[in-house]
């Protein structure tokens, strides 16, 4: 390093949570990516233009886009029913309550007949879930979205899927579930969520005291932290795939 440069800042909380997402997709191969959400975008954009360059985008309406955005291909509908049914397909949604199972809700708070409040509706949920891998993102970790049981089930868990049987777990999968906190997964022999990892600055305590259950940790009892981003990840994020910021604004550093 010369006189003249100075050394990049380090990555914020926002940057490992893009990186978080964006490790979702990897190794995925020629599947459609679908993020719902500001960080979840980053982080498909940032893996296809490392890791995972055979992934798919899509605006969210109706095209295939590259990595500028511009139109690459029809979508039609009956086309995405196709990467929907077989499993070539990954969303990241977002969760108004999940469980330690997984199972996610996105419908109303309080009992279904009369609510204490209406949110979104199942939407694609079920199809999603059962259909194709589907991954989380949750800006804000805490006991009012990690329940011990959803109000309503949209998004099916691995409970809920074992309970339907084969042809619901078939193409059933949660890769994981990012938060402003940890990343979480479900590898554990019951498939209970666990902590994979926690971002840095981050303590495994402040984790459970934020989850309104129990997690399971991994063999042995030691969390790593969320992986650094390369110094190419890092200006990729901060040049091309986020240059204004946005990410910032969404998940502040502590």
């Amino acid at each position: 390093m010369t006189t003249t440069e100075t050394a990049a800042p380090p990555a914020t909380r926002a940057e490992y949570c893009v990186i978080a997402c964006a490790d979702a997709w990897r190794d995925n191969g020629e599947v459609l990516a679908s993020p719902m959400g500001l960080i979840p975008g980053f982080g498909a954009r940032l893996a296809k233009r490392t890791f995972s360059p055979d992934l798919l985008l899509t605006d969210g309406e109706a095209m295939l886009v590259g990595l500028d955005g511009a139109a690459e291909g029809w979508l039609p509908y009956r086309q995405h029913l196709t990467f929907v049914t077989g499993g070539r397909r990954h969303v990241m949604m977002g969760a108004s309550q999940i469980d330690r199972f997984g199972n996610q809700n996105i419908s109303c708070i309080g009992d279904w007949e009369r609510p204490d409040r209406q949110l979104l509706g199942v939407r694609g949920a079920p199809v999603n879930t059962l259909n194709n891998p589907v991954s989380y993102w949750v800006p804000k970790h805490s006991p009012r979205v990690f329940v011990e049981k959803v109000d309503m089930i949209s998004g099916v868990g691995y409970d809920s899927a074992a309970a339907a049987g084969p042809s619901a777990t078939r193409f059933h999968r949660i890769p994981r579930v990012v938060t402003n906190l940890a990343v979480l997964d479900f590898e554990t022999p019951d498939h209970t969520m666990r902590i994979a990892s926690v971002h840095p600055g981050v303590t495994v305590e402040q984790v459970r005291e934020a989850t309104g259950f129990a997690l399971a940790l991994p063999e042995g009892g030691e969390v790593p932290f969320t992986r650094e981003p390369t110094a190419e990840e890092l200006r990729l994020i901060r040049e091309v795939v986020d240059p204004r910021s946005l990410r910032e604004r969404e998940v502040r550093s502590a």
